[in-house]
């Protein structure tokens, strides 16, 4: 059994390395949307990494959510061996889920190898936005949020840039796109 680990990050710039990773929160979802768990946890910035200025200055414009991943920082060490626990814990095969996936993957997978020494997800993951745009059959620059039916999110599901509210939320999305696509 798969089970569907919708995954958020925040980072403070474009890549792993020269940059952080801030915080990441993981929602773990059956295929009938039924939520199993989730696992979030803010981390400790790596030693000589810098703040992108773009994403700063983003930052800047978004003064709750930076407050909101600047609490209870963890070592990433402890936090990706936790992680890593948590998802050999699941009840079936974890297949990461993000949107993006290119860019949530990249951090996760750098900390994974870098601090765990492994990944439960190997090297693959699975994308929101491609998916909907093979369901939708529409170009990928059109497959957005926006133009997604309405009827795919769940009222009440925020999308706040914290990470596990934006797993939780996406996730959502996903098992509402994969339940229509499969009836």
């Amino acid at each position: 059994m798969e089970v569907y680990v919708s995954t958020d990050v925040e980072a403070d710039g474009p890549i792993p390395g020269p940059h952080s990773l801030l915080s990441f929160g993981s929602a773990a979802y059956l295929a009938d949307k039924t939520l199993v768990g989730t696992f979030a946890a803010n981390l400790e910035t790596l030693p000589g990494a810098t703040g992108d200025p773009k994403t700063m200055a983003w930052w800047a414009q978004n003064p709750e959510a930076w407050e909101a991943c600047r609490r209870d920082l963890q070592p990433p060490e402890a936090a990706l061996k936790n992680y890593v626990a948590w998802l050999k814990g699941l009840p079936g095969r974890p297949v990461f889920v993000a949107y993006p996936a290119a860019y949530d993957f990249l951090f996760v997978y750098w900390y994974l190898m870098r601090f765990a020494g492994e990944s439960p997800f190997s090297h693959s993951a699975l994308d929101i936005k491609t998916y909907a745009m093979a369901v939708l059959k529409t170009g990928y620059r059109d497959a957005t949020k926006r133009n997604m039916p309405r009827r795919w999110f769940d009222e009440g599901l925020p999308h706040t840039h914290q990470a596990l509210d934006d797993a939780i939320e996406q996730g959502a999305l996903f098992c509402n796109l994969l339940a229509e696509n499969t009836k």
